[in-house]
């Protein structure tokens, strides 16, 4: 590593303790490959390692404090790159942060709100419920137009900004560096974990969007009575102070102990995942034991979910695709389990499909043929995964961040009710929404969306016919034929572009009858037919000419 890269370096302090960090905790031949082994003191000695990698990382990640701690959270979500030993470590990573002294969150908070806190709220408990990495929690007493309103504010540690920025900016550099120097550790994708890190930790950042998340939640669910989210109180709120409804509710575990049903709230918990997870395409990403409250009868619980910043998206088309994937699965259909699999990920490399479609195979014998209820979600989502990067299929983070929200409810419901069977409780949704999905009204949707395309590409189609006839006149057009003859190759133009008459044409008498809705099923037909000679005799014209065009 050159000094010029080193001058590029905003700060060079820090950069040292990382280096010496992980120097200590026994990646000092990582250190020196990457070309930082000059900025390792040479008084530092490699400490004894008699723990695995795993615990070496996790061990130095806490050292390297809040920000690092938050990536290694972070990390743990991606089990298509990160190995199963290394993750099992990482999920052990807690944000356990001292505390911030009041005294500086004070003036941080009536900066944010324009006001003191005497005249915000009725009361406000100095000592914090909570503390993490980005933020801690008060209790407070706030007036409101409906009296007084128990609730909770979340407080950004007043540094935690530029602190963050600054272990980012050290963190790309980081990860460019090891990628230049050491090109197995490109299977890691390191700067592409940093992006992800500096993805979710932007979010995080601005209570403004965790706002909105509880809100959109609560949209979500108004209707259903067993779940709730913390109303957001905005006239106390910015983008670094949250005031929100405060849920006198229990643990989960608390709540098995003082008599709650294990399997209400293991069922009602499966079921709110699906629905934000396959219904909405907007989830709780990290659905863990401590963002969750039981509130209710022992009987009827009603979660609670709380600390909505980290949150997950999946479009219509993968939710159709993870649902593809789920039936095959049930039906026991290797072939649709590795179509589906190859239609979310994004294949890197040209891709064998009949070796992958026997990996698929080889996978889908541990599940296919048991019951559902000794099926783990969570396990056959994992191996999938596994298996398709193998074959060089990039999965997306929405999936795969769906994917452990789904092992986060399901390992947590099984050890508060062993008989929790994932695959029965989410059928009904499975049905209801393939019903949904050939509706008439979807498939109406989806032949307008599909019919609006077409027309596009239909009135651009003369534009782009004009610049071709333009390229001929000018002796600018030419026609390379490759591994065939001219006339293989002058049939295959013409089947083109008999095709794409075809299809314009009938766009164009679909739309002119549509429009005057008068003998429809007699109109389209006659018009389609006229679309078909039209087109065949153009094909024939071009084809039967002698000379150059």
């Amino acid at each position: 590593m050159g000094p010029n890269l080193l001058n590029t370096v905003k700060d060079l302090d820090r950069l040292r303790q990382i280096v010496g960090v992980l120097a200590k905790h026994g990646f000092g031949q990582l250190v020196a490959r990457s070309g930082l082994g000059a900025l390792v003191s040479k008084k530092r000695k490699e400490e004894e390692q008699k723990r695995t990698v795993g615990e070496r990382i996790r061990l130095a990640l806490q050292e390297l404090g809040p920000s690092f701690v938050k990536l290694g959270q972070i990390v743990s979500t991606r089990p298509d790159i990160i190995p199963a030993d290394v993750i099992k470590e990482l999920k052990k990573l807690q944000d356990e942060v001292p505390p911030e002294p009041f005294e500086k969150i004070r003036p941080m908070i009536e900066s944010e709100l324009g006001a003191t806190i005497d005249e915000i709220f009725v009361d406000f408990d100095e000592t914090p419920l909570a503390s993490a990495s980005i933020g801690q929690v008060h209790r407070a007493k706030l007036k409101t137009d409906d009296g007084l309103i128990d609730v909770v504010v979340k407080c950004q540690r007043p540094d935690v900004k530029q602190t963050m920025e600054l272990d980012l900016d050290l963190l790309y550099w980081l990860a460019h560096a090891v990628e230049r120097s050491i090109p197995e550790a490109k299977l890691w994708k390191p700067v592409q974990m940093v992006q992800e890190f500096d993805r979710a930790v932007t979010a995080e950042l601005d209570f403004v969007n965790e706002a909105d998340n509880a809100e959109r939640f609560a949209h979500n669910f108004a209707r259903k009575r067993y779940v709730c989210f913390p109303k957001v109180y905005r006239s106390a709120s910015s983008r670094r102070v949250l005031t929100i409804e405060y849920f006198d509710g229990k643990k989960v575990y608390d709540a098995i102990e003082d008599g709650h049903s294990g399997a209400a709230i293991a069922k009602t918990a499966v079921d709110i995942m699906i629905q934000q997870i396959f219904e909405d395409g907007f989830f709780h990403a990290d659905p863990h034991p401590g963002n969750v409250f039981i509130l209710g009868d022992p009987d009827r619980p009603v979660i609670a979910m709380i600390d909505l910043g980290l949150v997950g998206h999946l479009t219509p088309q993968l939710r159709d695709r993870t649902i593809d994937l789920m039936v095959a699965a049930v039906r026991e259909d290797f072939r649709g389990v590795a179509d589906a699999l190859y239609q979310i990920g994004r294949p890197t490399k040209k891709i064998d499909r009949m070796a992958y479609e026997a990996e698929v195979a080889v996978l889908a014998q541990k599940y296919l043929g048991k019951s559902l209820g000794e099926i783990e979600l969570s396990a056959l989502l994992k191996d999938l995964v596994d298996g398709a990067r193998r074959y060089g299929i990039e999965i997306p983070s929405g999936f795969l961040m769906m994917g452990k929200a789904l092992m986060t409810v399901e390992g947590v419901g099984k050890e508060i009710y062993p008989d929790l069977d994932v695959f029965e409780e989410v059928k009904p949704y499975f049905l209801r929404l393939i019903q949904q999905r050939y509706s008439p009204e979807r498939i109406t949707q989806d032949v307008i969306r599909g019919v609006t395309r077409l027309s596009h590409a239909a009135t651009e189609a003369p534009m782009q016919m004009q610049e071709i006839l333009e390229d001929l006149r000018k002796g600018a057009f030419s026609l390379q034929v490759k591994e065939t003859t001219l006339k293989e190759a002058t049939d295959r133009l013409g089947r083109r572009i008999f095709s794409g008459l075809v299809v314009s044409s009938s766009i164009l008498s679909g739309s002119l009858l549509m429009a005057a809705d008068k003998m429809w099923i007699g109109g389209t037909i006659a018009g389609l037919g006229a679309a078909y000679g039209m087109a065949h005799w153009m094909l024939v014209f071009i084809l039967n000419r002698r000379r150059p065009l």
